[in-house]
């Protein structure tokens, strides 16, 4: 009974104390991901819209499982072998900015859902938005909202979203 106690003891603290590679490794909210994971054991970001097609060609393509790559414990998935690589060479170049999080939204201090349906590409950038409604508030000023977007993404990027309150 004692040597059945130890083991239950010794697997328990080797589970909470040995890292998995598999688990994600970003701090709260860092990134605007779907709920559940990938079978790449990434949370999948983007909505699974091939971010490279996007920013290449202004088309929002669904990518598939069978071309993932996880950058930063967020899987993306691509429409081809070739637009994966691409990413793969140059990650930073094609991920959304402010996190995949409405760019709008942090521009006022807060993280919203970032729907790739409304977005836009500047400077070879990727900004998404929450809605029609807040696109069409950015399309007001787009430079002014990036702008404060970049700004504020430096002050909440690790803050958890129900700790934000959005400057209104």
């Amino acid at each position: 009974m004692l040597k059945a106690i130890f083991l239950v003891a010794t697997v328990a603290t080797l589970a909470t104390t040995i890292p998995f590679s598999s688990a994600p490794a970003f701090a709260a909210d860092e990134y605007n991901t779907v709920p559940g994971l990938t079978a790449a054991g990434a949370p999948l970001g983007l909505h699974g819209i091939d971010p490279v097609a996007f920013i290449k060609s202004g088309n929002r393509v669904e990518g598939t499982a069978k071309y993932t790559s996880v950058h930063d414990g967020v899987a993306y998935y691509f429409s081809t072998q070739r637009n994966l690589n691409a990413f793969e060479a140059n990650p930073s170049q094609y991920t959304p900015q402010n996190g995949g999080f409405c760019t709008y939204g942090v521009s006022v201090g807060a993280k919203f859902d970032g729907d790739p349906r409304y977005s836009d590409v500047v400077d070879g950038k990727l900004y998404v938005f929450l809605n029609e409604e807040i696109y069409d508030a950015y399309q007001q000023d787009p430079k002014g909202t990036i702008a404060k977007a970049e700004k504020n993404w430096t002050r909440i990027r690790s803050t958890p979203s129900k700790e934000l309150k959005p400057a209104g």
